[in-house]
């Protein structure tokens, strides 16, 4: 009986049935030189993973994102809430950077260094072949898995996913902290353990359900894609002109007299494809550059004795069959992308080299802009907030250094600030009336501590309106 519904020319999602149930993915194993490099590349990015939050740089965790006290150490140096200028400027820098990645590499990203290719790719599907018997090569298993293998997959992916949470939750509290924790009651740190158990179950659904599908329908960046390659961008394509038509090889006819292409459409690149799409219909949003198609078409033609590379890394431009059209390296893009990089990278080193070991702002406080003492004196009120940057406890002395006859108050002098505390101290400066030039007196106010650390703070102070001398 036919479907009252249309049927669609072609397939509309690589993981979709046309009836609209789950095509569910089986990739087969393609070995091959990208293979093992990927792998290699995989393996050392999860122990660099793995790693991280316990090399210590300067004292202090390679990378500890501490969002509950707004610190954020990143190799050694820390950000605080006051290096926004900083933050925005990495950022961007870090955006700019994957653009200028996708523009020259394409897609390398996804599938050489994504965590759910690297994870899934070659730590979970690979117990998943060694428990269905197709391990090393991969594809359909002839037979359903039995109960009890379900059962050990279901427990080892636990097992691995709570790993892998409690190392993301250490990027976040620090290693010391989490090793508190696991040792203790869930009761005594509930929002960590929740944050565990919640990053727990996604990985355990991503990597057991979802898949494949975070790439296609999830994950926004084949998306963008679209926009961030050229023509002359790196990616994986089918060599039509060498490939076409396909049909059955013919071996030991001459080239000349051949009928068909070096294409023999054994469907091997179809097979082994993670994300399920025929590479030979073109660049496609689903494509993650794993370079499997590659392999997978590499051995196919060294047993049909024919060169390599109908399946290759290159570009649109260099595949196309316009004579006209060239690949070209240098494009407005790639210029314009490192240009831009340097500028920000160039801001940034002069910013952060600016950076002491404190940061010190002095505002207004709130109220009256003056008050007129008895001794013919005028005040001002201040707000003064230091942050000390360093690993250990300082001391701040605060002295005005413009003018011998003003005087400061404060609760204590020296301030005493805890490591990598942030202190808000009241400030009373009081100078004599007759410094007052057009309502306004210009001060310096000089900061220094214990480390040597030293910065001149100018401060205007508001009092009475008097005669202009100028």
């Amino acid at each position: 009986m036919s479907s009252p519904l249309l049927q669609p020319e072609q397939r509309v999602l690589s993981t979709l049935e046309n009836d609209g149930s789950r095509r569910w993915l089986k990739p087969r194993v393609s070995k091959g030189r990208f293979l093992t490099a990927r792998r290699i590349v995989a393996y050392a990015l999860i122990v660099l993973f793995t790693a991280l939050p316990y090399i210590p740089i300067n004292g202090k965790p390679a990378i500890l994102l501490d969002i509950v006290h707004r610190q954020f150490t990143l190799f050694g140096f820390t950000f605080l809430p006051t290096d926004t200028i900083l933050l925005a400027l990495f950022m961007v820098g870090l955006i700019i950077s994957i653009f200028l990645m996708t523009a020259l590499l394409g897609r390398v990203w996804c599938g050489w260094a994504c965590p759910q290719t690297v994870y899934l790719e070659f730590v979970y599907r690979p117990i998943e072949r060694l428990l269905e018997g197709t391990i090393g090569r991969g594809g359909a298993s002839k037979r359903d898995m039995a109960g009890w293998r379900s059962v050990v997959r279901f427990v080892v992916y636990l097992i691995i996913s709570m790993f892998l949470a409690h190392t993301f939750l250490a990027y976040f509290v620090g290693v010391e902290a989490l090793f508190k924790w696991v040792q203790s009651s869930p009761f005594e740190h509930p929002i960590a353990f929740v944050v565990m158990a919640a990053t727990t179950f996604l990985m355990m659904f991503d990597f057991t359900y979802f898949r494949e599908q975070m790439c296609i329908i999830a994950c926004p960046y084949g998306r963008f894609q679209s926009v961030m390659l050229d023509r002359n961008s790196l990616i994986i394509g089918y060599d039509e002109q060498r490939g076409e038509p396909r049909g059955r090889f013919e071996r030991g006819v001459p080239d000349s007299e051949r009928k068909h292409g070096d294409c023999i459409d054994c469907l091997n690149c179809v097979t082994t494809c993670p994300t399920g799409i025929d590479i030979r219909e073109g660049l496609q949003m689903e494509c993650v550059a794993c370079a499997q198609c590659v392999d997978a078409c590499d051995s196919v033609m060294d047993k049909i004795g024919r060169p390599r590379g109908l399946i290759r890394y290159s570009s649109q431009a260099a595949m196309s069959a316009k004579p006209d059209e060239k690949p070209r390296l240098l494009r407005p893009r790639v210029i314009f992308y490192p240009a831009l990089l340097l500028i920000i990278a160039t801001i940034f080193t002069v910013v952060f080299s600016s950076k002491g070991t404190a940061d010190v702002m002095i505002t207004r406080n709130y109220g009256s802009p003056f008050a007129r003492m008895g001794d013919d004196r005028i005040s001002n009120s201040l707000r003064l907030k230091i942050v000390n940057r360093t690993a250990d406890p300082a001391a701040y002395r605060i002295a005005v250094i413009s003018d011998e006859a003003a005087t400061v108050e404060t609760t204590q002098n020296p301030i005493q600030i805890e490591a990598g505390a942030t202190l808000t101290e009241g400030m009373l400066l009081t100078v004599p009336q007759d410094r007052f030039r057009d309502g306004h007196y210009d001060v310096k106010i000089r900061v220094t501590g214990d480390d040597d650390f030293e910065k001149t703070v100018n401060i205007r102070l508001i009092g009475p309106a008097g005669k202009n001398h100028s």
